[in-house]
């Protein structure tokens, strides 16, 4: 009997380490590695808070393959060290999806950890291409758009919609995403060349500078003013770059990208015009589209206030696209659900169309709302979305 039973149990450690434990077959798991806590919960918690706006909806339509999402969560407190515990901490709570911060370097650390893991994750809001393959692994994506795609849109719209021609590039060299702004726009211009366009200058300053009068003077001293200045920047420096242009007379176009979205900056530059981003949607009650004005009217009835910037609604893209993925495979396996992200293309969404490929797992190309500041006032102006989709080796300059 000894005999038999020490065999049972030996067959039952075999089995032990061949098999992981099996998550609750009731319930299907999304665990947040995000920042509640520092510099970073700024971005993160908008977007954050979409993504379970969208999780309530599916829960009250009957759940996920008959499921209901349960929820766990973990602060990096925008530290990456910590954020790699965080990771850890809501694998071990049985998340199917882990959920990483707005940014590259501040969200990979618990990306990297679901990949060891074998489980997705999806990058709240970042705009590199290293949140993704290039830069975690073949299981985790992005819920926004590229930063060079905005830069892309931002010259083309310029070029095709305004009549500018001449061009002048300012690149506040602080962060990847600043680059990779104007690494779009560089890969545009050429285009925009060959029909007639002219870049006309281009600079440099630090996000922390205090003064940029030596780039205004180079741009003062042209011939005459650009058409539009291509200004690679974000905040907090993007402010004190735009009142100083306007300050000194400049009153060439302003294009940025969608980092400078919101009102809440506007005060300090007063009644600014001829300011432009590109945007997913928008915030300012005239989005084309009734069903994204309800969903910014059912943001402020659950969170009590309206939407900061477009950077809120790739959260809400990211568990609708995820969740379409689970039913269409008919399971939370990350290898099934990466297989069906990587069929999506041109996946409709409430913010645009998704798709993914088993080489990009991030959008390259998207339809842009574009937002004019006049007099002080944001508003949506129209629309674009680029000719061709920004190539590889730009996305990786």
């Amino acid at each position: 009997m000894a005999y038999k039973m020490r065999i049972a149990m030996t067959a039952l450690a075999v089995l032990s380490v061949a098999y992981p434990a099996l998550a609750d077959d009731d319930k299907i798991v999304v665990g947040f590695a995000t920042a509640e806590s520092g510099f970073m919960e700024a971005y993160d918690k908008p977007a954050q808070e979409a993504a379970m706006i969208r999780i309530q909806e599916i829960n009250a339509a009957g759940g996920l393959l008959g499921k209901q999402i349960e929820v766990v969560k973990a602060d990096t407190k925008s530290d990456r060290a910590e954020g790699a515990k965080a990771g850890l901490s809501v694998l071990d709570g049985g998340a199917d999806l882990v959920v990483v911060s707005c940014d590259y370097d501040f969200g990979s650390p618990a990306a990297l950890a679901a990949e060891d893991a074998g489980q997705v994750s999806f990058f709240l809001c970042a705009e590199s291409i290293k949140a993704g393959i290039q830069g975690v692994g073949p299981h985790s994506f992005s819920a926004s758009v590229l930063a060079p795609v905005q830069g892309a849109t931002m010259a083309e719209w310029a070029f095709k919609e305004k009549g500018a021609k001449d061009f002048y590039r300012l690149l506040d060299t602080w962060t990847v995403y600043n680059k990779g702004i104007c690494d779009g726009f560089d890969w545009m211009m050429p285009k925009l060349e060959a029909q007639g366009a002219k870049l006309v200058g281009e600079d440099t300053f630090k996000n922390e500078d205090a003064s940029i009068a030596a780039q205004i003077t180079r741009i003062k001293s042209l011939p005459k003013e650009p058409d539009a200045i291509m200004l690679c920047t974000m905040m907090p420096g993007a402010v004190s770059a735009i009142k100083q242009l306007r300050a000194a007379g400049i009153n060439s176009m302003i294009l940025n990208g969608s980092g400078v979205d919101g009102s809440y900056w506007l005060s300090a530059v007063p009644d600014l015009s001829n300011f432009f981003v590109p945007v997913q949607g928008s915030i300012y009650g005239d989005d084309p589209s009734v069903d994204v004005n309800k969903f910014n009217a059912t943001y402020k009835e659950k969170t009590g206030a309206d939407p900061s910037s477009q950077y809120v609604y790739p959260g809400y893209v990211m568990i609708d696209v995820w969740a379409k993925a689970v039913e269409r495979a008919g399971t939370t396996k990350a290898d099934a659900v990466v297989a069906e992200l990587e069929k999506m293309k041109d996946e409709p969404t409430l913010f645009g169309t998704r798709t993914f490929t088993p080489e990009l797992h991030h959008q390259n190309k998207a339809r842009y709302l574009i937002v004019e500041t006049k007099a002080g006032k944001p508003g949506v102006v129209g629309n674009w979305t680029i000719s061709e989709p920004v190539p590889m080796e730009a996305l990786l300059k």
